[in-house]
């Protein structure tokens, strides 16, 4: 048996970077700052998340930089070259569930520049 099941809540780190495909998917990626509760003076660890389908365009819709958002999703390791010709891996969190919290006005995207010594 395993199990590969990631949950997370955090502030995005940017606006979302949305791509629409010929065959009419869509695709979202976006990172996630999410602090650790042991510390306020740790600087918060980074996530990056891949959405697909319609919790894609609602990221897309509803998620600008500094949203305090919960996600749902499992872990996957991505394999890249970088531009100096190394073979790279990256962990990335494939979403399968987004919840959107808090209200509008709590969107301050100005937190997100400046995570030390923020409560989440």
């Amino acid at each position: 048996m395993s199990i590969n099941i990631v949950n997370l809540v955090g502030r995005a780190g940017g606006d979302p970077e949305v791509r629409y495909f010929e065959s009419g998917s869509v695709k979202c990626n976006l990172t996630l700052a999410v602090n650790r509760p042991t510390s306020r003076d740790d600087k918060p660890d980074w996530f990056n998340l891949e959405i697909w389908g319609k919790t894609a365009e609602v990221a897309a819709n509803y998620v600008k930089k500094g949203s305090l958002i919960g996600i749902q999703g499992a872990i996957k390791i991505e394999q890249y070259t970088d531009r100096n010709g190394y073979d790279r891996t990256k962990p990335v969190v494939r979403v399968n569930r987004l919840d959107l919290l808090g209200s509008r006005r709590d969107v301050d995207p100005s937190a997100v520049g400046n995570y030390e010594g923020h409560e989440f």
